[in-house]
């Protein structure tokens, strides 16, 4: 499949990331004092333990970020904070989900001014402001804070964080310069408000759950990837699905893991993706690693992004992962109606 192309997808998995990945278990430093990739720090983590200060700003390739989406039983929030070095962008999206109706605003800043990120995961707030647009995350008791206002839409939301849950870390490599740091935060129970044109509601506690992307690192230029997230009970039981392709292929690194009750199930093995945008209704299917994953699409958040240096193609498709998954020693969890989305992203950037 080209980059843009509508034809169905098929991905098949490389022996490159069938192995072992190594479990980090304390405090590293993502960057070594010259900038480069610290190869201490390869691994993945339950805990966001990888220190990423190093990332500053000014060397043109730096890219950070914090992305959270909240889903509720009627509407999904997101709200994206961002410095990619040359600019800042970021987004504040709502999804009435019953009437198909959004309230949105993005803003792109060249040269990145009106942005504050933490040098590393909960060391510090973020916060974002341009023209219509505020995002304030902040650690509180209990969780994080998502606060957002835009034009007819604001909420203010809390991600907590159960006792004892993990979340998946990973550093993945391209080459000494070029590497990425993510932390993927899946089945954070949430409650609050969503003020939509005046009107208040809750965001109910026990039927919402939050996500969280938190990204650092220095990419290459031209970059694909797939990303797939769920959370939700079935069965009695707190289900996070957490899936990703493409762009961690052949650095030994993946992005795959099954979340149950809290605990965190590393995949070490790229995963096969089916699915087609040509008609983004029909179901996806990813699969390996003893995960056997369908995701039904409901709705495809589309995004068109065309600056010159910059260009973005998103197809953020939200739906419901149905499934099963065999965790080491053997027993199989069968999951079904977890809420999610899954998408095909190429940016140049």
């Amino acid at each position: 499949m080209t980059a843009d192309s509508t034809a169905p997808a098929r991905t098949s998995p490389t022996t490159a990331a069938s192995r072992r990945e190594r479990e980090l278990t304390a405090p590293v430093s993502l960057t070594r004092p010259n900038g480069r990739l610290n190869t201490d720090a390869i691994g993945w983590a339950r805990h966001p333990l990888v220190d990423t200060s190093g990332i500053g700003r000014g060397l043109g390739r730096n890219k950070r970020w914090e992305y959270w989406n909240v889903i509720t039983p009627t509407h999904i929030l997101a709200l994206t904070v961002s410095s990619i070095d040359y600019a800042a962008v970021h987004e504040v999206w709502v999804l009435d989900r019953v009437r198909e109706r959004t309230w949105s605003r993005n803003a792109t800043l060249l040269p990145a001014r009106g942005v504050d990120l933490a040098p590393r995961l909960e060391a510090g707030p973020a916060r974002a402001r341009a023209k219509d647009l505020e995002i304030d995350i902040d650690e509180v008791d209990g969780g994080t804070r998502l606060r957002a206002r835009i034009p007819g839409a604001e909420f203010d939301v809390v991600a907590e964080q159960p006792d004892g849950h993990e979340r998946l870390a990973v550093v993945v490599p391209w080459s000494a310069t070029r590497f990425q740091y993510t932390v993927k935060d899946v089945a954070r129970p949430a409650r609050g408000t969503l003020t939509l044109d005046g009107v208040t509601r809750e965001v109910p506690a026990g039927q919402s759950w939050a996500v969280l992307d938190h990204g650092r690192g220095r990419w290459p230029y031209d970059v694909r990837w797939n990303w797939g997230a769920g959370s939700g009970v079935s069965n009695g039981r707190v289900i996070g699905v957490q899936v990703g392709g493409r762009w961690t292929d052949g650095t030994g690194s993946t992005e795959n893991s099954m979340l149950v009750d809290g605990r965190l199930h590393k995949i070490h093995h790229e995963l096969a993706w089916e699915y087609d945008l040509g008609d983004w209704h029909r179901p996806w299917r990813i699969t390996g690693g003893g995960l056997d994953a369908t995701f039904t699409p409901f709705y495809n958040k589309q995004s068109r992004t065309n600056l010159g240096v910059i260009s973005a193609r998103t197809d953020q498709c939200f739906g419901h992962w149905s499934g099963m998954f065999r965790v080491d020693g053997g027993e199989v969890v069968h999951f079904d109606g977890i809420a999610g989305w899954a998408e095909d992203v190429h940016n140049r950037w």
